[in-house]
């Protein structure tokens, strides 16, 4: 008991020395398992296109896609005809399942060429089946392809705006089987929170169980949260609209420092502090400028006119800066030191990698 009641204690202790931190509604901190979108996909084509479509010598699908569908709508060709459409174009149609989506109603979709077809614009997707994961289908797709750019050519000059091989279509699809859904089963949903953190799931189960009574949520771990619901459909759902409008706070994020060494962009949060460090950082650049020369042969020598490169390098250190940073800096503090010795973009990465192998960077390192 003793023991217990010292982790109590040391509970207490932690929560009021932790700086408050803005309350989030419980929605917005985590989900419920089994409320998701499925992702669907189907292969169909489309037509009515202004001479644009697929080149057929290069994609030969599309022609055999056109011949099958002829097919299944009674028009038989000849052995050996050879199609040359331009007006035809094969694609990739791809959509969003909602979660509880019931057939009959409608979603959205994307529509993407997988040919060589050089816009989509003014065309009509025909009929197309589209497929989840366990290849049943759940929607069919067809309508007009609506695409936000613009292609011009004139006089061998050709300008494009946006991009014209992936359109959309408003409510082009309609679902035609509904998901399985297990939301409830044994009287229990679980919370998934978007981050692993034990101490905002120790707050959640807190706030769940301030608000609806004693052994309401129980924390499985640092991300799953058991919840016991009522048994009626009705109360469930009134249950979880009160459930995800909670405010809970959470715990402070851990110090990380973001890099992308492609872009040079680096992102830190408030909780990244300094241990006391100093910094030297210099410029080293290289110049290198080629220049033309042109030598001219004698008189009556037979000789040619010869243009030569001559290359002057420039060789230019700046002098670098020592800048002495105190124990316990802020974000502000670690900001201010970057700026005063001119450190560029590509710079901060390799300073922040140095000061985090010297131990003096109190964060975590994450380089996309």
């Amino acid at each position: 008991m003793r023991f217990f009641a010292a982790i109590a204690c040391a509970l207490v202790s932690t929560a009021l020395l932790a700086p408050l931190a803005h309350a989030e509604r419980l929605k917005d901190l985590a989900s419920i398992a089994g409320v998701r979108q499925n992702q669907l996909s189907g292969y169909g084509i489309v037509v009515g296109l202004d001479g644009t479509g697929d080149q057929t010598t290069q994609t030969p699908f599309t022609v055999q896609s056109i011949m099958a569908m002829l097919q299944q709508k009674g028009v038989n060709l000849p052995a050996g005809t050879t199609l040359q459409l331009k007006n035809v174009a094969a694609v990739m149609v791809t959509a969003s399942l909602p979660a509880f989506a019931q057939p009959g109603q409608t979603i959205d979709i994307t529509v993407s060429s997988i040919g060589n077809a050089k816009s989509l614009r003014g065309g009509t997707l025909v009929m197309t089946p589209l497929h989840g994961a366990d290849q049943q289908v759940y929607a069919m797709a067809q309508g007009n392809v609506l695409v936000g750019g613009v292609g011009a050519a004139a006089g061998g000059a050709v300008v494009q705006v946006n991009h014209l091989a992936v359109g959309k279509i408003s409510g082009g699809a309609t679902v035609e089987r509904a998901v399985a859904n297990s939301l409830g089963a044994d009287n229990q949903i679980r919370l998934e929170l978007n981050t692993t953190d034990f101490m905002t799931a120790s707050r959640v189960v807190e706030a769940i169980n301030n608000h609806f009574g004693p052994d309401i949520a129980t924390a499985l771990d640092g991300r799953v949260i058991r919840v016991r619901s009522p048994s009626s459909s009705d109360q469930r759902v009134a249950f979880l609209g009160i459930l995800e409008s909670l405010e809970v706070n959470p715990a402070t994020a851990n110090a990380k420092v973001i890099m992308n060494a492609r872009t040079g962009s680096v992102v830190m949060n408030q909780a990244v502090t300094l241990e006391s460090c100093a910094i030297s950082h210099g410029n080293l650049s290289v110049t290198i400028s080629p220049e033309p020369q042109v030598s001219q042969p004698a008189p009556g020598s037979r000789g040619r006119t010869v243009v030569t490169q001559a290359s002057q390098v420039e060789v230019k250190k700046d002098p670098g800066k020592v800048v002495m940073v105190k124990g316990g800096a802020s974000l502000a503090e670690v900001v201010k030191a970057m700026n005063a010795i001119g450190a560029s973009p590509q710079d901060l990465l390799s300073i922040l990698q140095a000061l985090k192998a010297a131990g003096s960077l109190r964060a975590e390192l994450e380089i996309i």
